[in-house]
């Protein structure tokens, strides 16, 4: 439990920090940049294909019919634009999130060992291709959790439960691999994850109901137009805060379980020369607590 909330409120201090702030900014940037470039290239076509999408499907002929005699205007000219801001907003949000959090979790794993833990030793027990696939692989299963899961969501409780749960999982796997991809060994990282797997769980599904916050947002801006262009960056910049808060604790967390690990096995060697440095595992994970 102290290592839970120790990692908890050096996260929550981390985030305050300029450079956090600066990388949490970083997807807006990006999303203004992507915008700027579609609307260069591709905003008048995209809006021309819209309106004449929308004037020749049949379903809708009547019902263009039906709002032009309330409206003056061109409906379907003044139509087209927004269905374009609409549907292009979610694919400029996600592609800004999945590129800034590409670098931005090793960034921030590698600013809690330089400025907390500059002397544990590095020993790069995972690969970035390795650990991108395994990210891809994790996602893809956790996708088909929740597409399974769905109709469950039809019973009021499971609806708020089942969905951070498989993120929760999701985040577990993925941060607690990525913080110690670089500082641990192959057999160090799997003796941590089993030792602290329910903690890490925690944590997981706490940030998984955190990073369900920002969707509140969202869904505000979809509903009330007058405040989609403020809502929705606001609930872009709350999920990449939410983001760095979790990679921060995890970070905290598991290189502070990695540098205790280490101390608990060089004492063990010192007061056991004869027993190889891998051996007191199951005498840690007594003291640790088994999961």
């Amino acid at each position: 439990m102290r290592l839970l909330l120790d990692s908890f409120w050096r996260a929550v201090a981390y985030c305050l920090r300029p450079r956090v702030m600066l990388l949490s900014l970083l997807p807006l940037g990006l999303m203004v940049v992507m915008a700027a470039v579609f609307g260069y290239f591709f905003w008048s076509p995209t809006v021309a294909w819209t309106r004449e999408a929308l004037e020749s499907w049949p379903l809708l002929a009547s019902f263009w019919g039906w709002i032009g005699r309330f409206f003056s205007g061109d409906v379907t000219g003044t139509l087209a634009p927004l269905v374009v801001v609409f549907a292009a907003t979610p694919l400029l949000v996600v592609t800004a999130l999945v590129i800034v959090a590409g670098f931005m979790a090793p960034a921030l794993t590698r600013l809690v060992g330089e400025r907390r833990f500059p002397a544990l030793e590095q020993k790069k027990g995972a690969s970035f291709v390795g650990s991108v696939a395994r990210s891809i692989g994790l996602t893809l299963l956790a996708l088909i959790a929740l597409v399974v899961s769905m109709p469950l969501w039809l019973i009021p409780p499971l609806v708020l439960i089942l969905p951070p749960l498989i993120w929760g999982w999701l985040t577990y796997r993925v941060m607690s691999f990525d913080a110690l991809a670089e500082h641990a060994s192959a057999e160090e990282r799997a003796a941590l994850l089993r030792m602290h797997r329910l903690q890490l769980l925690g944590i997981g599904v706490l940030c998984g109901y955190l990073g369900a916050a920002p969707s509140i947002v969202w869904a505000s801006g979809l509903l009330f137009a007058a405040a989609f262009f403020v809502l929705v960056p606001l609930a872009i910049w709350i999920y990449t805060l939410v983001f760095a808060f979790s990679a921060l604790w995890f970070a905290h967390y598991c290189l502070d379980a990695l540098a205790q690990l280490r101390a608990e096995r060089a004492a063990l060697a010192i007061a056991n020369p004869a027993t190889p440095a891998v051996a007191p595992d199951r005498a840690i994970e007594t003291q640790w607590g088994a999961p």
